[in-house]
């Protein structure tokens, strides 16, 4: 088992292509990523006016708009096909409507609107747009409130405008921040997609010049295929372990994420994560034809992955049939496991769910690689078998290369 892990090590580091996979992707990725992100919010987001009212009080809903921390007006427009050309050139994000009724129906006492169009995008252009809208229309709607009534105190204008008191708490995400929200599930995707992608693209290589051998260092005794499976996956757990200190651990550090995890929780918590992604990406291995194929099967796996896990798109509005899909693969489990755990300071117990079905795919998918080496080892046999007859052959009829005992053949 050690002269494979070895021997393991020596064909991972000669290969330029499993490196970046296994080192350069974990170790660049992640910082390429904080760094797009690394601003947390949209500020300041250019947006243009069609205002039909020009009243007073739609001057002061747009002053009130301009002076949020999330929206800035930087073009009025006569109409809305102004407004369209801009929106279309990217020089504004957003286009705020205020029909020419506004300020007349506020006076009869009816109810107004103003329509927001939003370039979708991105969606924090939308976020930013609406809250800001959102939050000065409601401050308006009180001050309206309020200069109808005819209460007198402070305390009834309250209770009119405000009969239900809230505060607005933000968990574990105090900035509403995308980079607290998407990149510790990115982080745990990143582990998985890597693995796979490294053992396929080392699994097709060896398999596209025909080094079985190196596929399957088959040996003459009874435990060949335990210790074949194990030293290779042992190769993989060392580098991995080294990366997830880093991935996990030192990049939420570097970009001040929220970090609260209990070190030894989440030490437990990677350990069967590791051992599910390296047996689930060996079981795949066998999809791998040669060198190109883990990359045309595998990389546009990472999005579908992303949403299905249940962070990026909620997990109650995931239809019952991609919900089932998604617990074939680690990342699922990582990903829910590890935000608990990082983003929410979860002990063990409060992830049991995902840290039980992460042991659960690793037992599966070591029985799953167990039978995908077993196939190759058996097609490693076959190989050398038919090699060992051609050079009898070749000998007997005394040809000195395989294409001249080929033509003797076609004879």
């Amino acid at each position: 088992m050690l002269s494979i892990w070895k021997a393991e090590f020596e064909i991972i580091f000669k290969d330029s292509g499993v490196v970046i996979f296994f080192i350069l992707v974990p170790l660049v990725y992640p910082l390429i990523y904080g760094f797009i992100y690394t601003n947390e919010v949209m500020r300041e987001v250019p947006v243009a006016v069609v205002d039909h009212s020009s009243s007073t009080l739609s001057r002061e809903y747009l002053r009130n708009i301009d002076g949020t921390p999330d929206v800035h007006i930087v073009k009025h427009c006569a109409d809305m096909e102004e407004a369209k050309r801009c929106l279309a050139s990217k020089e504004v994000h957003g286009i705020i409507y205020i029909p020419r009724d506004f300020t007349q129906q506020l006076m009869k006492g009816e109810q107004t609107q103003v329509s927001l169009f939003c370039d979708m995008s991105g969606l924090l252009f939308y976020k930013a747009i609406l809250i800001a809208n959102t939050s000065v229309s409601l401050e308006m709607n009180k001050k309206i409130k309020i200069s109808r009534t005819t209460n007198y105190t402070e305390k009834d204008e309250q209770l009119l405008t405000t009969p239900i008191s809230y505060q607005d708490v933000a968990m574990f995400n105090s900035s509403t921040g995308f980079a607290s929200f998407l990149i510790p599930a990115v982080l745990i995707l990143l582990i998985q997609q890597t693995l796979t992608l490294g053992i396929g693209l080392s699994a097709g290589t060896q398999r596209e010049k025909l080094q079985f051998n190196q596929l399957t260092p088959y040996k003459r005794h009874p435990n060949g295929l335990l210790h074949i499976v194990l030293g290779k996956s042992l190769s993989y757990f060392m580098i991995y372990a080294i990366l997830s200190v880093y991935v996990l651990c030192a990049v939420p550090r570097i970009f001040k994420l929220n970090q609260i995890a209990q070190p030894d929780t989440l030490i437990l918590f990677v350990l069967p994560y590791l051992f599910a992604c390296i047996f689930f990406a060996m079981t795949l291995s066998i999809l791998v034809r040669n060198r190109e194929t883990s990359m045309l099967i595998f990389v546009f796996t990472s999005i579908p992955l992303l949403f299905i896990s249940g962070i990026s798109w909620p997990g109650t509005a995931i239809p019952p049939f991609w919900k089932y899909i998604s617990y074939l693969f680690p990342s699922t489990f990582g990903i829910n496991g590890f935000v608990k755990i990082n983003n929410m300071g979860a002990y063990l117990e409060e992830v049991s769910f995902e840290y039980k079905a992460l042991w659960i795919q690793t037992i599966f998918y070591f029985f799953t690689t167990c039978l995908v080496y077993e196939r190759f080892i058996r097609k490693n046999r076959q190989t050398r078998i038919t090699h060992y007859k051609e050079w009898r052959r070749r000998k007997e009829l005394g040809l000195r290369s395989t294409s001249e005992f080929k033509r003797s053949l076609n004879l």
